[in-house]
């Protein structure tokens, strides 16, 4: 198989086809583009043929597992070199970076335009739900049907399913994976909803309990399919609680979905290294070849660190349950009124248009009609139904006529509302805090979740008192 030539920036001289200065971070891993154009190592893996390893795999099924210990290494300069060995191109103008040890990015190391390519990673080397279907068959149906049968609700993330198995499946194979010096770079402490303790869930708002009591009630079917021995992993491996929840969390955190021409979920090894920015200067394409491509989208200076869109930037507590961090450039948060679901659904909108400034505590105006609707609906039907209908209508002039006749009654209404969420925080607060961090090391992040609640909420306070 060949790899195409794709990256072109100032750093680079590209000749026709051949690439002459492209060179690993480390410096000490250049690769000639003849070596560029040689077969892949793992091009036959997902069939069940006979695998090449290169240099990273005995070849026994196995072999040393990693460690998943929370405080084990990450070894992602190994993970790197053998990335380089397996095709992936990166540009000689990003580099890994950590400040802890912990914690991997990308940076820039040099001025990167709008436009270039920065890392090129062959479809070898990329894990896709798709293959993982073609390369489990029939045990793995016999075990999505199963879990579509515990939950309908399940059938949508299949795609993740998938990769969680195929994690599983090379976790176990130890040395023998060709993917081992990934897995091997990868964190193990995670600090989203699926690792959280009870004791967590009892220090985090209802809105974020709920999103993160969602993803571990889908990780705990997850394991349920697992474990019923349709598809073929050691009961070692399966009934090992440690090892299934961090196979999930990798899949989880470290995915890529797309659409087009059929919907999957990947994990590409190295593009799976940019973390989440609310104003991302790069982005994550793949081609019709399953090749994926990452490509800046503005211009990034020296120093830079490389990011990507993770999620919805107007709301961060999706991102929280999910991925375990809290974006520290959000600009708004969701108003917290879960309690309207009821009334967000009729009204048919969404939890991203009900929505607080962080910084000023400014209200989106339909945060304003679901408390409105709702104190309509407890006190005059025939109203509550006009209302109802200016909103689906998009009739502004009958919504502003009610909300000026109503206006004290609706203040009165979100004031207590905004009181009641600052007094639970201000609670749940405390009772994180109180926390010994060696048994409770996710307590600084569920703190720092709730200070930024905290903050907002304050500001909208201030607000509706000079309303008032």
């Amino acid at each position: 198989m060949k790899f195409p030539i794709l990256l072109r920036t100032t750093s680079l001289t590209i000749v026709a086809s051949k690439v002459v200065a492209f060179v690993s971070s480390r410096g000490d891993n250049a690769k000639s583009a003849s070596w560029m154009n040689s077969a892949s190592p793992l091009s036959v893996s997902y069939y069940g043929k006979d695998t090449s390893y290169g240099n990273y795999g005995s070849g026994v099924s196995n072999g040393n597992l990693i460690s998943i210990e929370e405080w084990s290494d990450r070894d992602v300069y190994g993970m790197e070199e053998w990335a380089v060995e397996y095709g992936v191109q990166k540009l000689d103008g990003i580099e890994l970076y950590t400040a802890d040890g912990s914690d991997w990015q990308f940076i820039s190391n040099a001025y990167i335009p709008s436009g270039n390519s920065i890392l090129y990673v062959p479809s070898d080397l990329v894990l896709s739900s798709i293959k993982v279907s073609q390369e489990f068959g029939d045990s793995l149906e016999m075990a999505e049907n199963a879990l579509v049968m515990l939950d309908r609700g399940t059938a949508k993330r299949l795609p993740l399913f998938r990769l969680m198995i195929k994690i599983l499946a090379e976790y176990e194979k130890g040395e023998a994976s060709p993917w081992f010096p990934w897995l091997n770079s990868l964190p193990r402490q995670f600090y989203n909803g699926v690792s959280m303790t009870d004791a967590c869930f009892d220090c985090l708002p209802p809105y974020a309990a709920l999103l993160s009591m969602n993803e571990r009630n889908t990780y705990s079917r997850f394991v349920n399919a697992i474990r019923r021995g349709f598809v073929p992993l050691d009961p070692s491996t399966t009934n090992d609680d440690r090892v299934v929840k961090w196979a999930y969390n990798v899949a989880l955190t470290r995915f890529h979905e797309i659409w087009e021409p059929r919907r999957q979920k990947l994990i590409a090894p190295m593009a799976d290294m940019f973390n989440h920015s609310s104003e991302p200067n790069v982005e994550i394409t793949v081609d019709q070849d399953g090749n994926v491509r990452v490509n800046t989208i503005a211009d990034v200076p020296p120093g830079e660190p490389l990011t990507i869109s993770l999620g919805d930037p107007t709301n961060p507590t999706p991102l929280f349950a999910q991925y375990g961090f809290l974006a520290n450039d959000c600009k708004t948060i969701f108003c917290k009124a879960i309690q309207l679901e009821e009334q967000i659904k009729d009204l048919g909108y969404d939890f991203k248009d009900l929505l607080f400034q962080t910084e000023t505590g400014e209200i989106a105006p339909k945060v304003w009609d679901i408390f409105l609707y709702k104190m309509l609906q407890d006190n005059d039907a025939d109203a509550a139904n006009e209302f109802y209908v200016a909103c689906k209508t998009a009739d502004e002039m009958t919504k502003q006529q009610y909300h000026d006749y109503y206006f004290q009654y609706t203040l009165q209404e979100l004031k207590n509302h905004v009181y009641s969420i600052l007094g639970e925080v201000d609670c749940l607060t405390m009772k994180a805090q109180s926390y010994d961090l060696e048994t409770h090391p996710r307590v600084p992040v569920i703190v720092a979740h709730n200070n930024l609640v905290r903050h907002t909420f304050t500001m909208t306070q201030q607000l509706l008192e000079a309303m008032a």
